[in-house]
């Protein structure tokens, strides 16, 4: 039992290679947060097939939390490995991608059936797209990461898309709005999240904002003013920030290209 024990510590918190200077091998820590997250997703898509669809929009917060985690306690540790990049994308793959789909269907898309069998194929074929999307999304990003300017996302990226996905979910469910028209704009919005995934439009990262830097006292008081807004109404607010922040990609193109034309025309 105390070889078994040594063998897996050694395999899963030392790393079993070293090439050089550079250790390649599976660390605990950070694999362990991005498990939490697969597991935060395969959770989402079981509450979703059982109809607690506010325990699977929940479970999509928490797996967006695991996966902005798991990177930066790689880096602060200094344990990032390839395995555990490609971990975290196919984890992403998993919780941002299948199971926002899956719920979407069961939520929304069967729903939508009722009013008509073109309904249904149009619900079917949104979540359909956004998973595809998803994956085009994550694919695109693995091919660029060394050329992308790390400040910005080239395309939403597919963990704010997800929670878009959910926090939709989450004040259907919440305030029970249903009808056609609810349905059919939480199909409306997987499928331009799946969009926008696969846009070019930017999105701010905040891969830059420093979280062990000194802050001034009028910024640290923004956190629980944040934190009494939030809880002042939950969906509501959270359903609000996801939306703006996947209309600000389109919105910046939109007053880039703006600033642009009233400049070649002064010009």
């Amino acid at each position: 039992m105390g070889v078994a024990f040594r063998w897996c510590f050694q395999v899963f918190a030392l790393g079993s290679e070293q090439t050089g200077s550079r250790r390649k091998g599976i660390y605990l820590l950070p694999n362990l947060l991005t498990t939490g997250g697969l597991f935060a997703g395969f959770y989402s898509i079981v509450a979703a097939i059982d109809g607690n669809f506010e325990a699977a929009a929940w479970a999509i917060f928490i797996a967006m939390f695991l996966d902005g985690t798991d990177g930066r306690v790689a880096r602060m540790t200094s344990t990032e490995s390839e395995f555990g990049k490609e971990f975290d994308s196919l984890a992403d793959m998993a919780s941002f991608g299948l199971a926002p789909a899956i719920v979407t269907y069961q939520w929304g898309v069967e729903r939508l059936s009722e009013y008509g069998a073109i309904w249904g194929r149009i619900g079917w074929l949104a979540a359909f797209l956004y998973a595809a999307a998803a994956a085009f999304r994550l694919a695109r990003f693995n091919t660029n990461v060394s050329t992308q300017d790390n400040r910005y996302f080239q395309g939403l990226a597919s963990p704010p898309a997800a929670a878009a996905v959910a926090s939709t979910v989450w004040i259907s469910t919440y305030y029970e709005i249903e009808g056609l028209v609810a349905l059919a704009g939480g199909v409306t919005i997987t499928a331009v999240a799946g969009l926008l995934m696969m846009s070019r439009f930017r999105y701010p990262s905040f891969k830059d904002v420093n979280l062990t830097g000194r802050l001034r006292f009028a910024q640290l008081l923004l956190i629980p003013l944040v934190i009494i807004v939030i809880a002042i109404e939950p969906p509501l607010v959270v359903f609000a920030l996801f939306m703006l922040y996947a209309c600000f990609g389109p919105a910046e193109w939109f007053w880039r290209r703006r600033r642009r034309r009233r400049a070649s025309g002064g010009a």
